[in-house]
Formats: C-alpha cells, sequence, structure tokens
C-alpha cells in the first residue's frame, strides 16, 4: 500500500486541528501528523516539535531559500510552511501523512504532488463558529474581524477539495474523515501489491482450467 498526504483544511475555528490531532492519536501505526513551522511565537500551552516548529525568522528564511518547504505562507506578519523533510521522514516509516494546513498552503502542495487527498472541514453555522472562536478567548476584536474576513476567502476554495465534512458533532466528523482515510488507502492506483496478486490468482486459475476437460457438447 502506498501511503499518501491527507490535508486538511477549514476556516478558523472550524475544528480542524481536533480532528486531525484525534485521527493521529486513533491511528498511530498508520498516521502522523506534519507539525508545520512558524515564526510565530509559542503561546503559552504550545510546545515546540508537538504543535508547531517554531523557527527564527532568520532560520525560516535560511530553509526557504534552500527551497526546503514543500509550502509556505505569510499571515498577520509571521510565516508558516511545511517542511519537505517532515513529509518524507513520515512517508518513509509507511504512514500517511496528515496535514493541518491553509487553502493556499494545500493548494500549493497539489500542485507539487499527486499523492495529496484534500477534505475541507465545515462549521455547521455562522453561529457555531463565531461561538468557537470566541471560546478561544486568545483574539482581540480587530484579530476576530480579520480572521472571519479570511474565512470567507478560504470557503471561496471549497471547490479545490477531494471531500467535504461538516464538524457538527466532533466523533461523528472524526469517524468521517477516518472513512475517507480508509476509502483512500484502498483505492487500485495505491495497491500495487493487490494487482500483483490479482495475476497471480489469474495465473492459478488458468492452470486448474487448463488441466480439467473439456466439457463436450450435447445432441
Amino acid at each position: 500500500m502506498k501511503p499518501f498526504l491527507l490535508i486538511l483544511s477549514a476556516p478558523t475555528g472550524a475544528g480542524k486541528t481536533t480532528i486531525a490531532r484525534a485521527l493521529e492519536g486513533a491511528r498511530v501505526e498508520t498516521v502522523g501528523f506534519s507539525v508545520s513551522a512558524t515564526t510565530r511565537p509559542p503561546r503559552a500551552t504550545e510546545r515546540d516539535g508537538v504543535d508547531y516548529l517554531f523557527l527564527a525568522p532568520e532560520e525560516f528564511e535560511r530553509r526557504r531559500a534552500a527551497n526546503e518547504f514543500l509550502e509556505w505562507a505569510e499571515y498577520g506578519g509571521h510565516r508558516y510552511g511545511t517542511l519537505s523533510a517532515e513529509v518524507d521522514r513520515i512517508l518513509a516509516t509507511g504512514r500517511h501523512v496528515l496535514l493541518d494546513i491553509d487553502v493556499q498552503g494545500a493548494r500549493k502542495i497539489r500542485e507539487r504532488r499527486d499523492d495529496a487527498v484534500m477534505v475541507f472541514i465545515l462549521p455547521p453555522s455562522v453561529d457555531a463558529l463565531l461561538e468557537r472562536l470566541r471560546d478561544r478567548g486568545t483574539d482581540a476584536a480587530a484579530d476576530l474581524r480579520r480572521r472571519l474576513e479570511r474565512a470567507v476567502h478560504e470557503l471561496e476554495a471549497i471547490g479545490d477539495y477531494d471531500y467535504i465534512v461538516v464538524n457538527e458533532e466532533r466523533n461523528l466528523a472524526i469517524q468521517e474523515v477516518a472513512a475517507i482515510l480508509d476509502a483512500e488507502s484502498v483505492r487500485r492506483e495505491r495497491r500495487d501489491d493487490m494487482v500483483e496478486e490479482a495475476r497471480s490468482l489469474g495465473e492459478a486459475l488458468r492452470k486448474v482450467a487448463a488441466s480439467m476437460p473439456v466439457s463436450g457438447g450435447g445432441s
């Protein structure tokens, strides 16, 4: 089975990170979470290498100039990006790569790789999205407005995605994304081993059939 990239995108507050982390926890043997790099300072509860790879602006720029990012973008004065080495590290273990990135980054990855499956997470309503953002309590009013304006832009990209999941009930949304992962895992183009198995089976059946007597026609 060929591992692939599963991209989750959503407007801020729609719950994609929660879904991604839950799926990673439930599928540790088959899924690896790609930790994004950022120049943003860590929040009090964030851990380097777990929530983000926190890089100094100079280090981020050095890696960008060296073409080490699969995708990168700038928001709110800070840079964010996916390191190619992080993706390759997970793929080398035979696991699928789970990416929690925005629509701009998702579009760049799809342009560069043909093994990306893209899932858009929708909030159930405007009120639900606003409630989740306000419950976080990390944004000033001006920042909240900026996030909402960005959400409008992100929603316009939904046509680029392969699947849409509405995150009205978290556990159900997690199950739906897990079902997408399972379905994509058994696509024919990802199962070269089974294609060869089918050929071997066909050859064995041909030999069995050839050893059987030919039935005669009745009169």
